[in-house]
Protein backbone atom coordinates (compact mmCIF):
# COMPACT_ATOMS: atom_id res chain seq x y z
CA UNK A 1 0.00 0.00 0.00
CA UNK A 2 1.32 3.14 -0.70
CA UNK A 3 2.30 5.99 1.64
CA UNK A 4 -0.19 8.39 2.44
CA UNK A 5 2.13 11.55 1.05
CA UNK A 6 2.49 9.69 -2.03
CA UNK A 7 -1.34 9.53 -2.69
CA UNK A 8 -1.97 13.28 -1.58
CA UNK A 9 0.74 14.01 -4.25
CA UNK A 10 -1.30 11.59 -7.14
CA UNK A 11 -3.98 13.16 -6.11
CA UNK A 12 -3.21 16.45 -6.25
CA UNK A 13 -1.55 16.65 -9.30
CA UNK A 14 -4.79 14.98 -11.10
CA UNK A 15 -6.15 18.24 -9.78
CA UNK A 16 -4.01 20.47 -10.66
CA UNK A 17 -3.79 18.78 -14.34
CA UNK A 18 -7.74 18.70 -14.71
CA UNK A 19 -7.97 22.36 -13.34
CA UNK A 20 -5.29 23.46 -16.13
CA UNK A 21 -7.09 21.68 -18.71
CA UNK A 22 -10.41 23.22 -17.71
CA UNK A 23 -8.44 26.72 -18.24
CA UNK A 24 -7.40 26.28 -21.11
CA UNK A 25 -10.39 25.12 -22.71
CA UNK A 26 -12.50 27.90 -21.05
CA UNK A 27 -9.83 30.49 -22.63
CA UNK A 28 -10.28 28.60 -26.13
CA UNK A 29 -13.92 29.19 -25.50
CA UNK A 30 -13.42 32.47 -24.56
CA UNK A 31 -11.03 33.65 -26.94
CA UNK A 32 -12.24 35.23 -30.29
CA UNK A 33 -11.27 33.91 -34.21
CA UNK A 34 -12.56 36.99 -35.26
CA UNK A 35 -9.36 38.51 -36.89
CA UNK A 36 -10.53 42.32 -39.09
CA UNK A 37 -8.66 44.79 -40.95
CA UNK A 38 -7.84 47.68 -38.43
CA UNK A 39 -9.05 50.65 -40.15
CA UNK A 40 -7.13 54.36 -40.69
CA UNK A 41 -7.96 57.30 -39.07
CA UNK A 42 -8.82 58.76 -41.99
CA UNK A 43 -11.23 56.13 -42.74
CA UNK A 44 -12.60 56.42 -38.89
CA UNK A 45 -13.07 59.92 -39.60
CA UNK A 46 -14.92 60.12 -42.50
CA UNK A 47 -17.13 57.34 -41.79
CA UNK A 48 -17.99 58.80 -38.20
CA UNK A 49 -18.53 62.31 -40.14
CA UNK A 50 -21.22 60.71 -42.75
CA UNK A 51 -22.83 58.80 -39.76
CA UNK A 52 -22.98 61.94 -37.63
CA UNK A 53 -24.16 63.88 -40.33
CA UNK A 54 -27.24 61.36 -40.78
CA UNK A 55 -27.90 61.23 -37.13
CA UNK A 56 -28.56 64.66 -36.79
CA UNK A 57 -30.28 65.62 -39.67
CA UNK A 58 -32.39 62.65 -40.29
CA UNK A 59 -32.66 60.28 -36.78
CA UNK A 60 -32.25 62.66 -34.25
CA UNK A 61 -35.72 64.13 -34.52
CA UNK A 62 -38.49 63.00 -32.26
CA UNK A 63 -35.79 59.97 -31.63
CA UNK A 64 -35.60 58.26 -27.94
CA UNK A 65 -33.28 55.08 -27.99
CA UNK A 66 -29.62 54.59 -28.82
CA UNK A 67 -28.09 54.21 -32.39
CA UNK A 68 -24.21 52.46 -33.30
CA UNK A 69 -22.48 52.26 -36.65
CA UNK A 70 -19.56 49.90 -36.56
CA UNK A 71 -17.15 48.89 -39.15
CA UNK A 72 -14.29 45.87 -39.15
CA UNK A 73 -15.26 45.52 -35.35
CA UNK A 74 -14.88 49.20 -34.49
CA UNK A 75 -17.06 51.22 -33.19
CA UNK A 76 -17.34 54.75 -35.86
CA UNK A 77 -20.40 56.20 -33.90
CA UNK A 78 -22.61 56.29 -31.06
CA UNK A 79 -25.20 58.37 -29.89
CA UNK A 80 -27.79 58.41 -27.04
CA UNK A 81 -31.19 60.15 -27.31
CA UNK A 82 -34.47 60.95 -25.03
CA UNK A 83 -35.84 59.29 -21.95
CA UNK A 84 -35.53 56.09 -20.08
CA UNK A 85 -39.13 57.20 -18.60
CA UNK A 86 -40.66 59.91 -20.44
CA UNK A 87 -42.84 60.92 -17.61
CA UNK A 88 -39.68 60.85 -14.73
CA UNK A 89 -37.60 62.54 -17.80
CA UNK A 90 -34.52 60.21 -16.75
CA UNK A 91 -31.79 60.44 -18.84
CA UNK A 92 -31.42 57.22 -21.55
CA UNK A 93 -27.71 55.81 -21.52
CA UNK A 94 -25.15 53.59 -22.92
CA UNK A 95 -26.28 50.95 -20.04
CA UNK A 96 -30.30 51.58 -20.35
CA UNK A 97 -31.38 48.29 -21.79
CA UNK A 98 -34.52 48.79 -24.16
CA UNK A 99 -37.09 45.78 -26.07
CA UNK A 100 -35.97 44.66 -28.98
CA UNK A 101 -38.86 43.08 -30.41
CA UNK A 102 -38.33 40.75 -33.04
CA UNK A 103 -34.70 41.16 -33.02
CA UNK A 104 -35.03 38.63 -30.67
CA UNK A 105 -35.21 35.86 -32.36
CA UNK A 106 -31.97 36.04 -33.58
CA UNK A 107 -30.89 34.83 -29.94
CA UNK A 108 -33.66 32.45 -30.44
CA UNK A 109 -32.49 30.64 -33.29
CA UNK A 110 -28.91 30.71 -32.28
CA UNK A 111 -29.61 28.94 -28.89
CA UNK A 112 -31.26 26.27 -31.48
CA UNK A 113 -28.33 26.04 -33.33
CA UNK A 114 -25.89 26.12 -30.23
CA UNK A 115 -27.85 22.45 -29.59
CA UNK A 116 -27.88 21.28 -32.77
CA UNK A 117 -24.07 21.36 -32.96
CA UNK A 118 -24.13 19.50 -28.97
CA UNK A 119 -26.06 16.66 -30.71
CA UNK A 120 -29.12 17.60 -28.32
CA UNK A 121 -31.69 18.01 -31.32
CA UNK A 122 -31.60 17.65 -35.08
CA UNK A 123 -33.10 20.60 -37.88
CA UNK A 124 -35.31 17.30 -39.15
CA UNK A 125 -37.07 16.59 -35.93
CA UNK A 126 -40.63 16.85 -35.26
CA UNK A 127 -42.32 18.86 -32.61
CA UNK A 128 -43.77 15.44 -31.61
CA UNK A 129 -40.41 14.33 -30.17
CA UNK A 130 -40.93 17.29 -27.69
CA UNK A 131 -44.42 17.44 -27.36
CA UNK A 132 -46.10 14.37 -28.53
CA UNK A 133 -49.85 15.74 -27.90
CA UNK A 134 -49.08 18.45 -30.29
CA UNK A 135 -52.11 17.89 -33.44
CA UNK A 136 -50.31 19.86 -36.14
CA UNK A 137 -48.29 16.90 -38.19
CA UNK A 138 -45.37 16.84 -40.21
CA UNK A 139 -43.43 20.18 -38.83
CA UNK A 140 -39.98 20.13 -38.14
CA UNK A 141 -37.77 22.43 -36.15
CA UNK A 142 -35.99 24.16 -39.42
CA UNK A 143 -39.57 24.87 -40.45
CA UNK A 144 -40.01 26.75 -37.27
CA UNK A 145 -37.32 28.63 -37.93
CA UNK A 146 -37.85 29.71 -41.10
CA UNK A 147 -41.14 30.58 -40.56
CA UNK A 148 -42.64 27.62 -42.94
CA UNK A 149 -44.34 25.92 -40.39
CA UNK A 150 -47.85 27.15 -41.43
CA UNK A 151 -48.62 27.47 -38.12
CA UNK A 152 -51.64 30.36 -37.19
CA UNK A 153 -50.15 33.12 -34.98
CA UNK A 154 -51.00 32.92 -31.73
CA UNK A 155 -51.22 37.03 -31.80
CA UNK A 156 -54.40 37.10 -33.57
CA UNK A 157 -56.16 33.76 -32.61
CA UNK A 158 -55.20 34.35 -28.58
CA UNK A 159 -55.84 38.06 -29.14
CA UNK A 160 -60.11 37.51 -28.59
CA UNK A 161 -60.03 33.81 -27.48
CA UNK A 162 -57.78 34.30 -23.84
CA UNK A 163 -60.46 35.54 -21.14
CA UNK A 164 -58.32 35.05 -18.21
CA UNK A 165 -57.12 38.01 -16.41
CA UNK A 166 -53.35 36.90 -15.70
CA UNK A 167 -50.52 36.85 -18.45
CA UNK A 168 -50.13 34.78 -21.40
CA UNK A 169 -46.92 32.62 -21.11
CA UNK A 170 -45.43 30.00 -23.64
CA UNK A 171 -46.86 27.30 -22.12
CA UNK A 172 -50.49 29.07 -22.24
CA UNK A 173 -49.69 29.13 -26.00
CA UNK A 174 -48.63 25.26 -26.64
CA UNK A 175 -51.73 24.03 -24.33
CA UNK A 176 -54.34 26.58 -26.78
CA UNK A 177 -53.14 24.87 -29.92
CA UNK A 178 -53.32 21.43 -28.31
CA UNK A 179 -57.27 22.48 -27.31
CA UNK A 180 -58.49 24.10 -29.51
CA UNK A 181 -56.43 23.44 -32.81
CA UNK A 182 -57.12 26.94 -34.25
CA UNK A 183 -56.79 26.63 -38.67
CA UNK A 184 -53.75 26.89 -39.99
CA UNK A 185 -52.16 29.08 -42.22
CA UNK A 186 -50.37 26.30 -44.87
CA UNK A 187 -49.58 23.48 -44.79
CA UNK A 188 -45.90 22.56 -43.78
CA UNK A 189 -43.37 23.95 -46.32
CA UNK A 190 -45.32 24.98 -48.70
CA UNK A 191 -45.31 28.85 -48.37
CA UNK A 192 -43.14 31.71 -46.06
CA UNK A 193 -45.38 33.03 -43.56
CA UNK A 194 -43.69 35.34 -40.68
CA UNK A 195 -45.11 33.89 -37.47
CA UNK A 196 -44.10 34.61 -34.00
CA UNK A 197 -45.95 31.14 -32.67
CA UNK A 198 -42.86 29.42 -34.07
CA UNK A 199 -40.29 30.98 -31.50
CA UNK A 200 -42.52 30.30 -28.65
CA UNK A 201 -42.40 26.63 -29.56
CA UNK A 202 -39.33 27.09 -30.32
CA UNK A 203 -37.96 28.40 -26.75
CA UNK A 204 -39.92 25.76 -25.40
CA UNK A 205 -38.03 23.28 -27.03
CA UNK A 206 -35.36 24.70 -25.54
CA UNK A 207 -36.43 24.54 -21.87
CA UNK A 208 -37.34 21.46 -22.74
CA UNK A 209 -34.22 19.96 -23.71
CA UNK A 210 -32.24 22.11 -20.99
CA UNK A 211 -34.43 21.77 -18.29
CA UNK A 212 -33.54 25.39 -17.87
CA UNK A 213 -36.09 28.37 -18.29
CA UNK A 214 -35.11 30.17 -21.67
CA UNK A 215 -34.15 33.76 -20.09
CA UNK A 216 -31.66 31.37 -17.97
CA UNK A 217 -30.69 29.52 -21.12
CA UNK A 218 -29.81 32.67 -22.98
CA UNK A 219 -27.93 34.43 -19.94
CA UNK A 220 -25.99 31.50 -19.29
CA UNK A 221 -24.90 30.24 -22.43
CA UNK A 222 -25.13 33.74 -24.87
CA UNK A 223 -25.27 37.22 -22.48
CA UNK A 224 -22.51 36.10 -19.97
CA UNK A 225 -19.95 34.79 -22.31
CA UNK A 226 -20.24 37.02 -24.46
CA UNK A 227 -20.01 40.07 -21.82
CA UNK A 228 -23.58 41.29 -22.62
CA UNK A 229 -23.53 42.80 -19.24
CA UNK A 230 -27.10 45.21 -20.07
CA UNK A 231 -29.22 42.11 -21.64
CA UNK A 232 -31.92 40.39 -20.64
CA UNK A 233 -34.99 38.12 -21.43
CA UNK A 234 -37.95 39.61 -20.19
CA UNK A 235 -40.49 37.02 -18.43
CA UNK A 236 -43.21 36.88 -15.94
CA UNK A 237 -40.97 37.13 -13.01
CA UNK A 238 -39.71 40.10 -14.38
CA UNK A 239 -43.36 42.00 -14.46
CA UNK A 240 -43.25 44.03 -11.16
CA UNK A 241 -40.19 45.82 -12.63
CA UNK A 242 -41.47 45.99 -16.43
CA UNK A 243 -40.00 48.86 -18.25
CA UNK A 244 -42.85 50.65 -20.31
CA UNK A 245 -42.12 52.01 -23.89
CA UNK A 246 -44.20 55.04 -25.16
CA UNK A 247 -46.45 56.34 -28.10
CA UNK A 248 -46.03 59.69 -30.50
CA UNK A 249 -47.70 61.57 -27.37
CA UNK A 250 -44.76 60.64 -24.79
CA UNK A 251 -47.97 58.01 -23.43
CA UNK A 252 -46.73 54.86 -21.99
CA UNK A 253 -47.73 51.73 -23.03
CA UNK A 254 -48.88 49.67 -20.11
CA UNK A 255 -48.18 45.86 -20.01
CA UNK A 256 -50.59 43.84 -21.87
CA UNK A 257 -52.06 40.00 -21.95
CA UNK A 258 -48.91 39.42 -24.54
CA UNK A 259 -45.99 40.86 -22.87
CA UNK A 260 -44.55 37.84 -20.61
CA UNK A 261 -44.21 35.46 -23.77
CA UNK A 262 -40.75 35.25 -25.57
CA UNK A 263 -38.91 33.21 -27.94
CA UNK A 264 -40.46 35.80 -30.73
CA UNK A 265 -39.53 38.65 -28.64
CA UNK A 266 -38.47 40.16 -24.93
CA UNK A 267 -34.98 40.00 -25.46
CA UNK A 268 -33.89 43.76 -23.71
CA UNK A 269 -30.62 45.14 -24.60
CA UNK A 270 -28.55 48.02 -25.75
CA UNK A 271 -27.01 48.76 -28.89
CA UNK A 272 -23.30 48.09 -27.27
CA UNK A 273 -24.60 44.49 -26.57
CA UNK A 274 -25.94 44.26 -29.88
CA UNK A 275 -22.66 45.22 -31.00
CA UNK A 276 -20.85 42.29 -29.01
CA UNK A 277 -23.75 39.86 -31.02
CA UNK A 278 -22.85 41.40 -34.07
CA UNK A 279 -19.24 40.09 -33.86
CA UNK A 280 -19.83 37.44 -32.20
CA UNK A 281 -21.95 36.27 -35.33
CA UNK A 282 -18.32 36.02 -37.02
CA UNK A 283 -16.43 33.89 -34.16
CA UNK A 284 -16.04 30.55 -34.86
CA UNK A 285 -15.03 29.67 -31.38
CA UNK A 286 -18.53 30.69 -30.21
CA UNK A 287 -20.64 29.35 -32.98
CA UNK A 288 -19.01 27.01 -36.42
CA UNK A 289 -19.00 28.52 -39.31
CA UNK A 290 -20.78 25.43 -40.96
CA UNK A 291 -23.98 25.56 -38.32
CA UNK A 292 -24.16 29.50 -39.15
CA UNK A 293 -24.03 28.83 -42.99
CA UNK A 294 -27.51 27.04 -42.29
CA UNK A 295 -28.56 29.81 -40.14
CA UNK A 296 -28.12 32.50 -42.95
CA UNK A 297 -29.20 30.32 -46.42
CA UNK A 298 -32.35 31.06 -47.65
CA UNK A 299 -35.06 28.41 -47.44
CA UNK A 300 -38.28 30.36 -49.50
CA UNK A 301 -37.32 30.04 -52.70
CA UNK A 302 -40.45 29.51 -54.46
CA UNK A 303 -40.97 33.32 -55.32
CA UNK A 304 -37.53 34.34 -57.24
CA UNK A 305 -36.00 37.83 -55.86
CA UNK A 306 -33.50 38.70 -53.08
CA UNK A 307 -35.30 38.86 -50.14
CA UNK A 308 -35.51 35.97 -48.35
CA UNK A 309 -35.59 34.09 -44.92
CA UNK A 310 -32.75 31.72 -43.23
CA UNK A 311 -33.01 30.38 -39.64
CA UNK A 312 -34.05 33.25 -37.30
CA UNK A 313 -32.58 36.03 -39.83
CA UNK A 314 -33.67 38.01 -42.58
CA UNK A 315 -31.41 37.94 -46.10
CA UNK A 316 -31.15 40.22 -48.48
CA UNK A 317 -28.93 38.82 -51.06
CA UNK A 318 -27.55 40.42 -54.58
CA UNK A 319 -24.28 40.10 -56.20
CA UNK A 320 -22.36 42.78 -54.66
CA UNK A 321 -23.35 42.08 -50.90
CA UNK A 322 -25.32 39.95 -48.34
CA UNK A 323 -27.11 42.01 -45.67
CA UNK A 324 -28.07 39.90 -42.72
CA UNK A 325 -30.80 41.72 -40.65
CA UNK A 326 -33.63 41.87 -38.59
CA UNK A 327 -35.79 44.00 -37.63
CA UNK A 328 -38.68 44.71 -35.09
CA UNK A 329 -41.23 46.55 -33.18
CA UNK A 330 -43.62 46.14 -29.94
CA UNK A 331 -45.72 48.39 -28.50
CA UNK A 332 -43.22 51.60 -28.81
CA UNK A 333 -40.25 50.16 -29.28
CA UNK A 334 -38.49 49.61 -32.95
CA UNK A 335 -35.28 48.31 -33.57
CA UNK A 336 -32.60 48.17 -36.22
CA UNK A 337 -30.44 45.08 -36.66
CA UNK A 338 -28.01 45.00 -39.58
CA UNK A 339 -25.26 43.17 -40.86
CA UNK A 340 -23.54 43.70 -44.07
CA UNK A 341 -21.13 40.78 -44.15
CA UNK A 342 -19.04 41.65 -47.17
CA UNK A 343 -18.29 45.23 -45.88
CA UNK A 344 -18.18 43.35 -42.04
CA UNK A 345 -20.31 46.58 -40.86
CA UNK A 346 -23.15 46.87 -38.78
CA UNK A 347 -26.01 49.23 -38.65
CA UNK A 348 -28.06 49.33 -34.74
CA UNK A 349 -30.54 51.22 -33.55
CA UNK A 350 -32.95 50.76 -30.88
CA UNK A 351 -35.62 53.12 -29.74
CA UNK A 352 -38.53 52.92 -26.82
CA UNK A 353 -40.74 55.85 -28.14
CA UNK A 354 -42.55 54.78 -31.44
CA UNK A 355 -40.91 55.90 -34.11
CA UNK A 356 -40.79 54.39 -37.57
CA UNK A 357 -38.10 56.71 -38.98
CA UNK A 358 -35.90 54.36 -36.99
CA UNK A 359 -36.24 52.09 -39.79
CA UNK A 360 -34.73 55.02 -42.19
CA UNK A 361 -31.04 53.75 -40.16
CA UNK A 362 -30.53 51.47 -43.28
CA UNK A 363 -29.70 53.98 -45.17
CA UNK A 364 -26.32 54.33 -43.56
CA UNK A 365 -25.29 51.14 -45.99
CA UNK A 366 -24.59 53.70 -48.61
CA UNK A 367 -21.73 55.26 -46.61
CA UNK A 368 -19.69 51.68 -46.63
CA UNK A 369 -20.34 50.77 -50.43
CA UNK A 370 -22.58 53.00 -52.02
CA UNK A 371 -26.04 50.29 -51.75
CA UNK A 372 -28.87 51.89 -50.88
CA UNK A 373 -31.07 48.98 -49.39
CA UNK A 374 -33.68 50.80 -47.48
CA UNK A 375 -36.42 49.99 -49.36
CA UNK A 376 -35.35 46.76 -49.93
CA UNK A 377 -35.48 45.53 -46.69
CA UNK A 378 -38.81 44.35 -44.60
CA UNK A 379 -39.75 46.32 -41.76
Amino acid sequence: MLPYRIIYAIVLIVVLANACTNAKQKNKKNKSSIQFRALSKQEKKELHHKADVFFSTTLKNNFSGGFLVAKNGEIIFEAYNGYSNWNTKERLTAQTPLHIASVSKTFTGVAILQLIEQKKLQLEDSIQQFFPTFPYKGITVQQLLNHRSGLPNYLYFLDTAWKQNNLIQNQDVLNYLITHQPAVYAYPNRVFHYCNTNFVLLALIVEKITQQSFPQYIQHNIFEPLEMKHSFVFSIADTLKYTPSFNYNNQPFNMDKFDAVYGDKNVYSTVQDMFLWDKALYDTNFISKAILQKAFTPYSNERPGKKNYGLGFRLYIDNRDTTIYHNGWWHGNNSVFTRLIKDTATIITLGNKYNRGIYSSRRLATIFSNRNIDKELEE
